[in-house]
């Protein structure tokens, strides 16, 4: 009898031993893996950064990491090229240390701010003036990156196509203002290393600012440059 009750001590005695060991390894793994609030926190402090130097109203939300990490001392947030900085975006994490691993979260970056829009409907090769714009305000990230907020800054330039009253202004819609008009007298400004030479030609064909444009020299040379206001071309040699 004597003999049944130890044996049942040590049973219970051992199977004490192994819950406590299994709780102490569970409590080795919790502690051994990293919190993803920190993971959040790092994309979000990194994506605010980004758009820091934006007028409006910036607010970001991230996805938790989906799976359980390594624990980690030194994590750094980064975005892969072209992706956006807001709206609907992706942002990376990295362990630096102890060890190495990458996690991609999902994020919604809105930046509620004023953007150009057309007051009515506008025919193609229009030429805007302050009676065809006015700002509406909106969440940025839900429109094209190339959307234009300043209205001043467009006056002048022309529409490629018609545009429907309410339609927000970007820059693959508008030709920039003619800075050099084909058959005038153009002024070159020929620069090279070490010196800086100005002429007269005559522009083959009408150009807006920085955009690229053939000039006949006086002598019959055809020369190419970079629009410039005014009618002049600059050429780099």
């Amino acid at each position: 009898m004597a003999s049944a009750s130890s044996s049942v001590g040590k049973w219970l005695r051992a199977t004490a031993a192994a819950v406590a060991a299994c709780g102490l390894a569970g409590n080795a793994n919790a502690a051994a893996q990293q919190d993803p609030a920190a993971v959040q926190a790092q994309a979000e402090r990194f994506l605010k950064m980004q758009s820091s130097g934006l007028p409006g109203t910036l607010t970001v939300e991230v996805k938790p990491p989906r799976a359980a990490l390594p624990a980690c001392a030194s994590l750094e947030a980064f975005q892969t090229a072209g992706a956006r900085s807001i709206g609907r975006t992706t942002v990376g994490v990295r362990c630096l240390a102890p060890q190495s691993w990458t996690v991609y979260l999902g994020a919604d970056v809105r930046l509620i701010a004023a953007y150009a829009v057309t007051r009515h409907p506008v025919p193609a090769n229009h030429v805007l003036t302050e009676a065809d714009l006015t700002l509406r305000e909106g969440n940025l990230g839900n429109l094209p990156t190339d959307v234009a907020r300043d209205v001043g800054a467009l006056l002048g330039y022309r529409t490629v196509s018609g545009l429907a009253a309410g339609a927000p202004l970007r820059a693959a819609l508008l030709r920039a203002p003619l800075a050099v008009q084909q058959g005038q007298t153009t002024r070159l400004v020929l620069n090279g290393p070490g010196f800086s030479v100005q002429t007269e030609g005559q522009a083959l064909a009408n150009a807006g600012r920085g955009e690229r444009v053939r000039v006949k020299t006086r002598s019959g040379q055809v020369v190419s440059g970079v629009a410039q206001d005014g009618q002049q071309v600059v050429v780099a040699f």
